[in-house]
């Protein structure tokens, strides 16, 4: 008699959650093991932390997602307080600095921005929800157009994503027209001024759900559903390593957090779908060492800004009667900040940028009130430009054997640097964000560069290829090259430059992967 299949997922984000349901729904039988080293945080397993009313209930949730600087909550999960690290700052709500500068802190001095989240739901519980799709020299050279089209349906299906989300918006839709004006006739069709595709589901109320891991699961986390029958999610538990022969792995080793008690989890198929960082950090840490592992790391540097819009030009295209509608609906739900969102996105060759453009009422500081644009009537935008970083094996995370992190894994140094081609090309997106800003208003923060590692779309360090040449660690299948049942997952495998919002095109690659993986594992049972 064969028994029922056994896939193990490590890593409980949007990419570790589809290939759990994609498994379930296609290969009968099969049993789903989730295991995640950070706390569950909501209700609702995976859900968005930006669906939190209170925004007490909201900060407590993001400040349990943040690790090793996690503070006086890490006590509360029952985490023993020998693993305490103490941190000297955190990076944006809900993550935590890889380079902390406590014990057992990374080096990351040229990435210094570098962070993570430690939770369940993984970055799908803090993400801008941004699912806008890749375009000419983004997507992957190997994958053709025709098969391309499908891996993004689903995954938008997966995802919840709203092609038209605020499209209804007066205030958002007289800035769109400001940037027509400005840059339409250089753009190609279709790929100017629009709105920006977001995962979620729009409420009666013109307000969001916002989607996380949740969505993606489904029916995997409804109680008495058959699928959930078959799916376990683990929360504190840490995969130590992926056991293997050197061709075939065979399960994982698992420390549960509360009680420091270790086991062997069985296993006829892992998927590692950490992040880009500790994905490649537990394949070093198992023994499993491909050349391009943790090499060939890119993001999208940013350039950001806030414009106050100009009344008078916005009047040209949006009446007080919008506005007042555009207010209305912010006031559902006036902690969440993304509202009227709007995009100009990549094309080649004129504008190999990604511009995101989000309508609030407030600016995201404190502006003084005597400052001439405090109050604004009309609201403000605020703006950022995302830029190419081109792959390089210069770039990458190193691990040492000798030096042990907080978790006590090989310890990390992330090596980064932005070319002069780079920097060039960043010169130009800062020009054309002024150009942006003075067609809508008057900047209040001027642009400026972020850190390396701001944008929080880390890819390459796993990337795939279409040969076994030492420049990718997975095939087109998602499959790390010698291994026969050891799939990996998430941002880490573009091998693109890109200048978007990963998640849709790590999910479609996700996607691509699961259907290989059911099929494998279909006629093994066969």
């Amino acid at each position: 008699m064969v028994s029922s299949p056994t896939v193990v997922v490590v890593g409980s984000g949007p990419i570790g959650s589809a290939y759990a349901r994609i498994l379930i729904e296609s290969v009968p039988d099969l049993r789903v093991v989730m295991f995640e080293a950070g706390p569950r945080l909501t209700d609702v397993p995976g859900e968005s932390v930006r669906n939190i009313p209170d925004p007490d209930e909201k900060e407590r949730a993001r400040e349990m997602s943040q690790g090793p600087q996690a503070g006086t909550y890490r006590e509360s999960l029952g985490v023993p307080a020998s693993a305490m690290v103490e941190g000297m700052f955190t990076a944006r709500g809900g993550t935590h600095l890889l380079d902390f500068g406590g014990e057992g802190s990374g080096h990351a001095p040229t990435f210094p921005a570098g962070a993570a989240s430690t939770n369940v739901g993984g970055m799908g519980a803090h993400w801008t929800c941004a699912t806008p799709a890749p375009a000419f020299s983004e997507r992957i050279p190997f994958i053709p157009d025709v098969e391309w089209e499908p891996l993004v349906d689903e995954a938008g299906r997966l995802l919840h994503v709203q092609n038209a989300a605020f499209a209804d918006s007066g205030v958002g839709a007289a800035i769109r027209s400001l940037l027509d004006e400005e840059f339409g006739a250089e753009l190609p069709d279709g790929f100017g001024p629009s709105t920006l595709p977001v995962a979620g589901d729009p409420q009666p109320d013109g307000s969001m759900r916002w989607a996380g891991a949740d969505v993606v699961l489904g029916t995997l986390i409804e109680a008495g559903d058959p699928l959930a029958e078959r799916f376990e999610l683990h929360d504190l538990t840490l995969v130590r390593r992926v056991e293997h022969d050197g061709a075939r792995v065979t399960g994982v080793t698992v420390e549960d957090l509360r009680t420091r008690e270790t086991s062997f989890v069985p296993a006829d198929l892992v998927v590692v779908a950490a992040d880009a960082f500790r994905s490649p950090q537990l394949l070093w840490a198992s023994g499993i060492r491909p050349a391009a592992l943790g090499h060939y790391l890119t993001e999208h540097p940013v350039v950001i800004c806030t414009v106050a819009l100009d009344e008078q030009r916005m009047r040209r295209f949006a009446t007080e009667e919008q506005l007042a509608e555009e207010l209305a609906r912010r006031s559902t739900n006036p902690t969440d900040p993304v509202a009227a969102v709007n995009r100009i996105p990549f094309s080649e060759p004129d504008h190999p940028f990604s511009l995101q453009v989000m309508y609030a009422e407030n600016p995201p500081f404190q502006l003084d009130p005597a400052h001439p644009a405090a109050g604004n009537r009309w609201g403000y935008v605020n703006m950022g430009y995302g830029m190419r970083k081109q792959p390089r094996f210069e770039d990458g995370v190193m691990f040492d054997d000798a030096e042990l992190d907080y978790r006590g894994f090989p310890n990390m140094t992330i090596r980064y640097e932005l070319t002069e081609s780079e920097q060039a090309e960043i010169a130009d997106g800062t020009e054309d964000l002024r150009r942006a800003g003075h067609a809508l208003g008057t900047f209040i923060a001027e642009p400026r560069l972020l850190p390396n590692g701001s944008s929080l779309h880390y890819q390459g360090t796993m990337r795939m290829g279409a040969e076994d040449d030492g420049t990718s660690v997975a095939d087109p299948d998602s499959r790390v090259w010698g291994f026969e049942n050891l799939v990996v997952g998430g941002n880490a495998l573009i091998p693109t430059a890109t200048t978007m919002n990963p998640t849709l095109m790590s999910t479609a690659i996700a996607v691509r992967g699961a259907h290989a993986a059911a099929q494998r594992l279909a006629e093994q049972a066969g």
